[in-house]
């Protein structure tokens, strides 16, 4: 495998070229990138610099790749790093900084020329701060341990970037440029520029049984495909993608990283495969909608073949709840695998909160009984130096999904972790078939800690916040602080999803090439305010009546008349303007601007939906204004649809969905 170049020195030559020269090997090929042109050359060894060319006091770790926005082009470059630990002899780092340096001369980052490209500017920055982005330079942390080791012949001369796993290579759109190049022409090869960056988790600690040493790591990789955020990326698309799709390996080293023992366990997590969303309505529930459409059969088998073929078997667990908000969601999902009977798959569902009521969460073990056949059959990895082949290979896997696919996602994943741990100490000899990894102290605060992390970090890309649930993940047990945890959590969760998520929502599509800009296009829509003055009114009346009722408080008492009068009005318009906002909550919803929901909003075809709270009370004016402004950005994001470009989709990028 050909490594990565890991520093680089950036000189800037005016407003002509950035030129990018490795710091070793001495006499390598540096990287010029023409400014005006945004010609992308691999200089010749050993090529000179020009003498008016500017060197960055910073060191560049890394390309992530290059983004186009409304005026110019950008490329982004990491400029700090966290060593976060080492896995098969190398370095696995956390990207921390960033720089963004504009191709057009006559564009500032710090003074963008227009409202819309500091917007864009913006998001972009936010996504990169909000990220948990890893990458390597000579290790592929995009793919899991048998995924590698059963590649490893056809794979041993080719680049990183081209061994990478798709789903997980997170920046892949952004180096599309880079990678055309490479493809085309064998003079420019690019690849040594290229750096894959997984957006998941990564720990990775010393641990011991007994006398026996340990290493155990655990990793998690976020698919690319039908990102976003909780409310506004639910359900499947029309290719198969499922949002909140996330793979996750548990990791045991026994010795050296080559010379020792490896285990391996992966489970995969993900959006209930069909079409639903919930909408957001300002309420603490959302509407939930489900969308029989007619590619609803294929679109889920698409999805459930592409499991097969890529881990094997697969058991499908699903922990929504039986009754309730939940229950159209789980009857869909059971309706359609009727349909589907996908090969290979067992569905299994276990009512979570119905077992695990009253803080019983050890009752997770029943699921545990349930799949046991299933998981001594699919086993794990288990690779021995000494042996020519694997001891045992994992033949299929647990995909496992809530709601959220968060929470109790959570709990079932590191409960079956935990009976995978145990069962492959046992089998290495390090504990006795009648012991437990109960029983062992330090290896179960290592355990639990990794798992809470890794819940956590999950949650804060998809929710926002941190995960519910982690007191259990973390002590075994459901103490009442972690109650108030929760309930801390769920009231944030409440506040970003929905008045902060569209502009996340937007970062993610702008990042990952769901949606990209046309040169020079600069609506204002993008950055103004379009709703009628009769849906933006109410927020600022409210908070000058709360104000008024504050005021209120220290004016002295002339009259007790007079101030319950004066009281009277002002909670009266409070009031009045709370309820307004709430009868008609989707108009304050923080939407994404950038690809509107419109559709699934307004989805009127067949399927089911709890309610229409939100919608307003139907008046005939009001209703006309807001339609003219859900078409207006329903034909901004169809425009946009239609100028993908041919070249991108040909490159499988991911450009050709439409959420």
């Amino acid at each position: 495998m050909k490594s990565l170049h890991q520093r680089l020195t950036l000189y800037s030559d005016g407003n002509e070229t950035y030129t990018f020269v490795p710091a070793e090997p001495v006499g390598a090929r540096s990287l010029t990138i023409y400014r005006n042109s945004g010609d992308i050359i691999l200089s010749a060894p050993n090529t000179p610099l020009p003498v008016t060319a500017e060197r960055s006091p910073k060191i560049i770790y890394g390309i992530y790749g290059m983004v186009s926005l409304a005026m110019s082009d950008y490329i982004i470059v990491i400029t700090g790093r966290e060593l976060r630990g080492h896995l098969m002899r190398q370095n696995i780092y956390r990207a921390t900084e960033y720089d963004i340096l504009p191709l057009n001369p006559d564009v500032s980052v710090q003074s963008p020329p227009n409202a819309v490209e500091a917007h864009l500017l913006a998001l972009v920055r936010s996504h990169l701060q909000g990220g948990n982005f890893f990458f390597s330079y000579a290790w592929d942390i995009t793919r899991r341990l048998q995924a590698q080791w059963m590649t490893l012949q056809q794979n041993g001369d080719k680049p990183l970037w081209e061994i990478a796993d798709d789903r997980f290579f997170w920046n892949k759109f952004l180096h599309s440029r880079f990678i055309d190049i490479t493809s085309t022409n064998p003079d420019q090869n690019l690849s040594a520029y290229i750096l894959p960056v997984i957006y998941g988790t990564f720990d990775i600690r010393p641990v011991s049984v007994g006398i026996h040493r340990l290493r155990l790591c655990l990793i998690s990789r976020r698919s690319r495909y039908r990102a976003g955020t909780r409310y506004f990326r639910r359900g499947i698309d029309s290719e198969g993608h499922v949002a909140n799709f996330n793979e996750t390996e548990q990791i045991l080293l026994v010795g050296g990283d080559d010379s020792g023992t490896q285990l391996s366990f992966v489970q995969i997590r993900g959006s209930i495969p069909v079409y639903w969303a919930e909408i957001n309505t300002l309420r603490y529930k959302p509407d939930v909608q489900i969308m029989e459409l007619q590619d609803t059969i294929d679109a889920m088998r698409a999805h459930l073949q592409e499991n097969v073929n890529l881990y094997g078997e697969q058991a499908i667990v699903n922990l929504v709840n039986h009754k309730g908000h939940e229950r159209p969601v789980k009857e869909a999902f059971e309706k359609y695998i009727e349909q589907v009977k996908p090969p290979k798959t067992r569905y299994e569902y276990f009512d979570f909160h119905g077992e695990c009521r009253n803080m019983r969460w050890d009752r997770i073990s029943v699921l545990i009984s349930k799949l046991e056949d299933e998981l001594v059959r699919y086993g794990y990895f288990h690779l021995d130096s000494n042996k020519a082949e694997p001891v045992k290979l994992q033949t299929g896997v647990v995909r496992t999904n809530c709601m959220d696919n968060l929470d109790r996602t959570n709990v079932a994943q590191a409960a079956i972790a935990k009976w995978t741990l145990n069962r492959q100490l046992k089998a290495l000899g390090f504990i006795q078939e009648s012991d437990s990894v109960d029983n062992y102290d330090e290896l179960m605060k290592d355990f639990r800690e990794m798992w809470t992390d890794h819940a956590n970090f999950i949650s804060l890309a998809y929710s926002g916040t941190g995960a519910l649930k982690t007191d259990f993940t973390r002590t075994g047990k459901r103490t009442r602080k972690g109650l108030l945890e929760d309930g801390y959590n769920s009231v944030m969760r409440y506040l970003k999803n929905n008045f902060f998520d569209g502009a996340r929502q937007d970062a993610f599509d702008l990042m990952t090439g769901a949606w990209f800009p046309r040169r020079g296009w600069n609506p204002a829509t993008l950055v103004v305010d379009r709703r009628p003055l009769i849906i933006r009114a109410p927020p600022y009346i409210l908070f000058f009546s709360l104000f008024m009722i504050c005021a209120g408080l220290t004016l002295p008492r002339t009259s007790d008349y007079s101030l319950f009068y004066y009281f009277l009005l002002w909670f009266t318009i409070a009031a009045l303007s709370l309820a307004f906002i709430f009868v008609h909550g989707i108009e304050y919803v923080n939407w994404p601007r950038l690809q509107p929901l419109t559709d699934v909003i307004y989805y009127e075809g067949p399927g089911f939906r709890s309610a229409r709270k939100g919608m307003g009370l139907g008046l005939p004016a009001l209703e006309k204004l807001k339609e003219g402004a859900a078409t207006q950005a329903k034909a901004i994001a169809e425009q946009h649809r239609r100028v993908k470009s041919k070249r991108l989709e040909e490159i499988e990028m991911g450009t050709k969905r439409v959420d």
